[in-house]
């Protein structure tokens, strides 16, 4: 091979490596996000990291509760897996809010929500922070 060529063949490879190279990660700092109060419930905020329920795709949804805070029974399009970051989050099933259908999930574990299923939440132990995901358009309709 001449020199030329093994210049040619250098430089090529000099730039498909530079092509190839992935950005480096961006950080989504949930302390930066812009967190709200969602539906007006008292001792609830929320914060879309990533994606929101109005767009196509996978969103992430962080969700801190007070002490003692409550979702009422509710609905949502999509399918939704939840981790529970700190804390333990009760969960139920069904129509109405019943303290005594509630499971325990703790720090470090998920559940699912079906596609239309209501159920209902509750930091009954103490603060709780917790992260939906799922694929929207989506959205939440609080029954009455």
């Amino acid at each position: 091979m001449t020199a030329t060529r093994t210049l040619f063949a250098l430089a090529c490879c000099a730039a498909l490596s530079l092509t190839v190279q992935a950005e480096s990660p961006e950080p989504i700092h949930p302390d930066q996000a812009a967190w709200s109060a969602p539906l007006g419930l008292h001792g609830v905020a929320g914060a879309w990291l990533l994606g929101s329920q109005a767009d196509s795709g996978i969103y992430q949804y962080r969700v801190r509760l007070e002490p003692g805070a409550r979702i009422p029974p509710h609905t949502h399009p999509d399918t939704r897996n939840s981790t529970v970051l700190k804390g333990t989050l009760w969960v139920g099933f069904g129509e109405s809010f019943d303290e005594d259908a509630m499971v325990a999930i703790p720090e470090g574990s998920l559940y699912l929500a079906p596609a239309d299923t209501p159920h209902f939440l509750w930091a009954r132990d103490g603060a709780v922070e917790y992260q939906e995901s799922g694929l929207g358009p989506s959205g939440t309709r609080i029954l009455k």
